[in-house]
């Protein structure tokens, strides 16, 4: 099993973007729910090809509006 792997960078401004890897499809969404909705409104999301695959590696970036 790939190790999987979420990642958080404040910007100055307040703004959290979330990076998930090794993670397939809706899993990286199912797995960062709770996470989003403590942090705010998700502003922005961009998935990558592999988001619409089975494949194990998945990198997805998500921006996160503080609330």
């Amino acid at each position: 099993m790939p190790q999987r792997t979420v990642r958080f960078k404040i910007r100055p401004d307040g703004r959290v973007e979330e990076t998930v890897e090794g993670i397939a499809g809706d899993g990286c969404l199912q797995l960062t729910d709770r996470l989003e909705a403590a942090l705010g409104t998700v502003e922005r999301r961009q998935s990558t090809s592999e988001a619409f695959t089975t494949a194990q590696d998945l990198h997805q970036t998500q921006f996160v509006e503080p609330s």
